[in-house]
């Protein structure tokens, strides 16, 4: 039977670890935080967004979100609108030097993650691997609503 903390525990070093290493070489290769480079990512995918989305995507606070989007406003890396349908919220897109951005930064998370993970793991043990997490990501994020 799986020891389920310890599989937790190895959840977590790997994800802090990983975490740490991919903004690092972000920062020092592309001035772009891990984080900045997450909204880049979700904005680039889903068009013009509001700021609500980007929290809950992230499950981050609206206010911490807001921050974040102050920054990347301020670096030029997106562009915040007042939404049209809905006075209380604002909209986010990405300007061109954003779209640069998460372009130029794309190919070192890929290549950190093909180190760490994508070598280590045979094919089918990482494709079973992407559909256990997922599956426990759409778990958790379903019972966070309630």
């Amino acid at each position: 039977m799986t020891d389920l903390t310890a599989l937790f525990t190895d959840l977590v070093r790997l994800e802090t670890r990983l975490y740490n290493v991919l903004d690092a070489r972000l920062k020092a290769e592309h001035d772009l935080p891990l984080g900045q480079f997450e909204f880049l990512r979700f904005i680039s995918a889903h068009g013009t967004t509001r700021v609500f989305d980007l929290a809950r995507e992230l499950a981050i606070t609206v206010g911490a979100t807001s921050k974040a989007v102050d920054r990347m406003e301020s670096a030029g890396r997106v562009r915040r609108t007042a939404n049209p349908d809905d006075r209380r919220s604002s909209l986010v897109e990405l300007t061109p030097e954003g779209a640069r951005a998460l372009a130029a930064a794309a190919p070192a998370v890929e290549a950190e993650l093909d180190r760490w993970i994508g070598s280590v793991l045979p094919t089918r043990l990482l494709d079973q691997l992407a559909t256990g997490l997922s599956t426990l990501r759409q778990h958790a994020e379903l019972d966070n609503r309630t």
